[in-house]
């Protein structure tokens, strides 16, 4: 279970250092937490990766879940910011969606405190697919093997938004990567990692300071940080209505960072290298700036050893789109 002194800190979006970092490890199966402490069937997980891949959740028959975080991507759409339904930009990233199981607030703003909520978000968004929850369930209601999939997984004879969240989350859930190099290197396997690697392994925990905020097994605190990113957007200041925490955004979890970029909450930084370089010279808006962050005389061989650690932290995932009724 997530451990409580975590949850509330992670919700109250604390910026501040002073807490123990969580061990880097393996995620652990047995911690992931299920809306009702069961988990989700394999009827539920179905129902729910066929609404990740459906168009018709989007207003215009255009754009899935699985168009702004594709798994051929990894779980993103390679774009600095993504495309709404409508055509026109949204204002952040598209985040990755690897080990949401663990996550206790989502959104690069942490507005959703649950995955299901999460799930629903973008689909009624006005910049992003668009579509009123009511038109949505009208849609999937015309469709008799949804209908059949919806009484058979939740026993109702009317679908409701909450089903349509619940089963979309349930996927979102088995997206999981557990198996890394990295993994392999701590249960044993010391030829898992090259030296570069361990190198960059030791410099993450130690030197570069990253495990202030990429802790745990999934390599995020949960927390909000304003890590000095030049732009207007408030971020987490603006859903908790609390200037301090303006210009902070959520720490992502670096499993398949590899595979995710661009990076940031604008997708201001195109690779891993960037990334490195960016906390190198600490950030570059410094205004309101997180003590954690600071410049860190890092030479080109530890940026470039940290590089090949977060490479170390890749297992792909490959899914086969289903076929949509």
């Amino acid at each position: 279970m997530v451990k409580q002194w975590f949850l509330v800190f992670s919700l109250m979006g604390l910026i501040g250092s002073g807490y123990a970092n969580e061990p880097l490890g393996t995620p652990d199966l047995d911690d992931i937490e299920y809306p009702d402490d069961e988990p989700h069937s394999e009827a539920e997980i179905e129902l729910g990766e066929k609404l990740y891949f459906d168009t018709r959740l989007s207003k215009n028959h255009q754009q899935s879940c699985a168009t702004c975080h594709s798994p051929e991507l990894g779980f993103g759409d390679g774009l600095r910011t993504s495309i709404g339904t409508m055509g026109g930009m949204v204002s952040r990233n598209a985040p990755h969606i690897y080990n949401l199981a663990w996550n206790v607030t989502f959104f690069w703003d942490g507005r959703a405190d649950t995955l299901e909520e999460q799930a629903l978000g973008p689909i009624e968004a006005e910049g992003e697919m668009n579509l009123p929850l009511k038109e949505a369930v009208a849609r999937l209601e015309a469709v008799p093997e949804y209908k059949k999939a919806f009484k058979d997984v939740y026993g109702v004879d009317a679908i409701e938004p909450e089903h349509i969240g619940r089963a979309i989350a349930a996927f979102e859930r088995t997206v999981i990567t557990m198996d890394s190099p990295f993994d392999r290197y701590i249960a044993g396997d010391k030829n898992a990692m090259d030296p570069s690697a361990i190198r960059g392994l030791a410099l993450f925990q130690g030197k570069a300071n990253c495990i202030d905020c990429h802790d745990g097994p999934n390599f995020t605190d949960n927390s909000f940080h304003h890590i000095g990113v030049k732009g207007d957007d408030l971020g987490r200041g603006a859903v908790a209505e609390d200037a301090t925490m303006n210009k902070a955004f959520k720490t992502p979890g670096l499993r398949n960072v590899l595979l995710t970029a661009p990076y940031m909450h604008d997708g201001s930084e195109g690779t891993l290298q960037e990334v490195v370089e960016f906390y190198n010279r600490g950030g570059d808006d410094k205004e309101g700036i997180s003590p954690l962050i600071k410049e860190l005389n890092l030479t080109d061989q530890e940026m470039a050893d940290l590089v090949a650690f977060m490479g170390a932290l890749t297992e792909p995932i490959r899914i086969e789109r289903p076929e949509i009724p």
